[in-house]
């Protein structure tokens, strides 16, 4: 990943979650913007100025996701939220399906990817706040049968922050079509540990910072080893149920559906002719993303566990702090430093607005939640990319984030 790639990546991931309550609104032709602008929410931040105090630009956020669907090469549909102390914005454009012609559903449940990583680290967050986990203990001490000694010395929290040096299990293939033969593996997360953690390490403990799935693999299973129960179970009861999250589920290693109403994803797939044909991807098994990126949610559910998360109702504020802490290392592949934080990432936008937060792609879907730290600005989306896992930021996602940060 170039470093062009990593912070566009990092400023979507950072322009987080809206706020403020759901409005209906007629539903618009396929294609077309359909967008609500309502009150503002309550400030968290107290009498201190807001980092972002302009209310949202409805006009530049219904450019952004206007033209939708098949016919655009990037996106087939968006779903946007933006909100804040100022006032909110929420619009949808695009079609559900591409076969139909049917409009985007507004409220559709959608993969979100990465963004399971947020909702891995606050559950270890929330242990550590218990006492149940140590965050510098060495992970190994929970997990013997698992860790061999070679990774004796990696801690919990560098598994958070992605510096623990644990190499990359191996897989089909990074390709698209690799993937696609393989859409419906079911795959064992202890396989996959077993696999990376007989490698050598990339780089001693601590001394670096390397992006990868296995980290929060390793922590799902830490999470089933302490808690006793499942990893789906126990975020189900510690940010789900206690959120009222609804619309936000994990498939189960078996599934390859997404249950309730959703958009289609599709990936953009050359054909020997040099014709476009568009994929449909709905239909995936995201067993080998599991406590990384297999998470199925919507917008309003993200709007709603991020403005939780922020004010310190999901994870102690204490503990909470290491979701806003970047180590002072090196990224391991560029060089530059660090930005990724446990479970979020951190990102300063050209005016000098700092914001934090997370992205996650499957293929069909790109999305990102986050905020500034004052949720005087939030942003969540979910863009039905037509190449979710391209090398460059979606450009329909891209547009997003600079809309919403518009001042």
């Amino acid at each position: 990943m170039n470093a062009t790639t990593r912070t566009l990546i990092a400023t979507a991931l950072v322009l987080g979650v809206a706020a403020g309550p759901a409005v209906a609104h007629a539903a618009p032709a396929p294609g077309a913007v359909s967008g609500t602008v309502s009150a503002a929410i309550a400030s968290p931040a107290g009498p201190a100025a807001p980092t972002v105090s302009t209310p949202p630009n409805a006009a530049a956020l219904e450019k952004a996701i206007a033209g939708l669907g098949p016919q655009n090469k990037d996106a087939t549909a968006a779903l946007v939220r933006v909100g804040g102390t100022s006032g909110s914005w929420q619009g949808s454009s695009g079609v559900a399906d591409i076969r139909t012609g049917r409009e985007a559903v507004e409220q559709g449940r959608f993969r979100a990817g990465s963004v399971t990583k947020t909702f891995t680290s606050s559950v270890v967050l929330q242990l550590a706040a218990e006492g149940r986990v140590d965050l510098n203990k060495p992970v190994r001490q929970y997990l013997p049968d698992t860790v061999p000694d070679a990774y004796a010395a990696v801690t919990v929290r560098q598994l958070l922050n992605h510096t623990s040096g644990i190499p990359w299990a191996d897989g089909p293939g990074d390709s698209f079509e690799a993937q696609w033969e393989h859409r419906f593996d079911v795959t064992d997360p202890h396989d996959q540990l077993a696999n990376a953690l007989a490698k050598k390490p990339e780089f001693t403990p601590g001394a670096a910072q390397h992006y990868l799935n296995i980290n929060y693999t390793l922590l799902g299973v830490l999470i089933e080893k302490v808690t006793g129960t499942t990893y789906e179970e126990a975020v189900g009861r510690r940010i789900l149920k206690p959120l009222g999250l609804h619309g936000t589920s994990f498939p189960g290693r078996p599934q390859t559906k997404i249950h309730g109403p959703h958009n289609q994803g599709y990936q953009a797939v050359e054909k020997a002719d040099g014709s476009r044909e568009l994929r449909d991807v709905t239909e995936w098994n995201s067993s080998d993303r599991w406590a990384a990126g297999d998470i199925i949610s919507t917008t309003a559910d993200l709007e709603r566990f991020t403005i939780a998360l922020f004010s310190g109702r999901v994870v102690p504020k204490a503990q909470l702090e290491e979701m806003f802490t970047v180590p002072g290392v090196k990224d391991f592949d560029s060089g530059e430093d660090a930005t990724l934080t446990a479970g979020m990432s951190r990102i300063a936008l050209p005016d000098g607005t700092v914001a934090w937060g997370k992205t996650g792609s499957r293929y069909g879907y790109n999305t990102a939640m986050g905020a500034t730290r004052d949720l005087s600005r939030t942003l969540v989306y979910s863009v039905n990319s037509t190449d979710a896992k391209g090398e460059g930021m979606n450009a329909v996602a891209f547009g997003i984030v600079k809309a919403a940060f518009r001042k």
